[in-house]
């Protein structure tokens, strides 16, 4: 694999760019829209990314320029094709087309979901892993398996950092509530029953968030963030567990915002451990949505040759990761 790659992500909140090559992520800069009150307005959030891009553009260009990377060196732009908030990726798409016009290099849409699997992969040890994916929007299990990223189970209505942050919310709490969650979760050992929604391999946590908001009634804050998290927690591990005795498969991988959790890293170890499998985790800074994990797929599907034109480079919200025939992989 060889080749320079600069990647846009800007799905949401974190408007990122990155410039990586084979060996490693040569520059990477981010500027984090954050709302004043309540979560993520995507009008907003797509107004940030436009005032802002060419000023995170110019800054990882500038450092990677001091690393002794210039324009002349990239081969491609990268973006975050989807899933996502539909004004943010038109926003972010808008100024890829922009750099690959002017560059005159080719344009690389990219699975903002697998991104997240692949920079896992490529910092960590994990070759061919069942992964957890939680982040805001999804919580999904998946392993590849014959020529895609196939979903074994996956949120029926929200993602498992939406949840949190819902509860969190109506809770008082400002955003982003899940680090929240997990401070006041320290401070209990208070188990308070709540609803256990799995049905068969997919997982539903909206009406887990409901239930904690009614529990706040009668119980403490610490109680409720505690059980919240030990519920929410022990769902995602099962339907992980249940994936890895069907695929075979001897590696888990972490990928994902909530992921920077360390009570759910402990679930996932001793479950593993139990299993005789070996668990991953990359670093914080590749948890939650950044350049590098957009720049580096692209820097796969560039080298498979796994490119777009201007006229078909549109995005798509609802991008799902099983859609996308994986050029990158033997």
């Amino acid at each position: 694999m060889k080749g320079t790659v600069l990647g846009i992500e800007g799905t949401a909140w974190n408007l990122s760019a990155a410039i990586v090559n084979e060996n490693d992520v040569v520059a990477e800069v981010t500027d984090t829209y954050s709302p004043a009150t309540g979560g993520i307005h995507p009008r907003e959030a797509a107004q940030h990314h436009a005032k802002y891009a060419s000023t995170v553009i110019r800054k990882v260009l500038e450092e990677a320029k001091e690393k002794g990377v210039t324009s002349s060196d990239i081969d491609a732009i990268a973006f975050s094709q989807g899933p996502g908030l539909g004004a943010c990726l038109r926003t972010v798409a808008t100024a890829a087309r922009m750099l690959a016009i002017k560059f005159n290099v080719p344009l690389v849409g990219v699975n903002h979901c697998l991104a997240h699997i692949e920079v896992g992969r490529w910092k960590t040890p994990a070759r061919d892993p069942v992964t957890l994916y939680v982040s805001g929007a999804n919580s999904q299990v998946l392993a590849y398996r014959m020529g895609r990223y196939r979903v074994f189970g996956e949120t029926l209505d929200i993602g498992l950092g939406n949840a949190f942050d819902k509860f969190a919310r109506n809770a008082g709490l400002s955003h982003p509530g899940g680090p929240k969650i997990e401070q006041l979760a320290k401070m209990s050992t208070n188990y308070i029953p709540l609803p256990y929604v799995v049905k068969g391999m997919d997982l539903s946590f909206s009406g887990l968030s409901t239930a904690a908001t009614e529990a706040l009634k009668c119980n403490s804050l610490e109680d409720v963030c505690y059980s919240l998290q030990e519920t929410a927690f022990a769902m995602i591990v099962e339907v992980t567990e249940r994936a890895i005795a069907h695929t075979g498969k001897r590696e888990v991988l972490l990928a994902g915002g909530v992921g920077a959790n360390m009570r759910l890293r402990e679930m996932l170890d001793i479950m593993c451990t139990d299993r005789g499998v070996s668990f991953h985790v990359p670093e914080k800074r590749f948890m939650g949505d950044n350049g590098a994990m957009i720049a580096y797929l692209g820097l796969l599907m560039y080298n498979a040759g796994d490119i777009l034109t201007i006229e078909n480079s549109h995005v798509n919200p609802n991008f799902r990761p099983d859609d996308v025939d994986v050029t990158w992989l033997e």
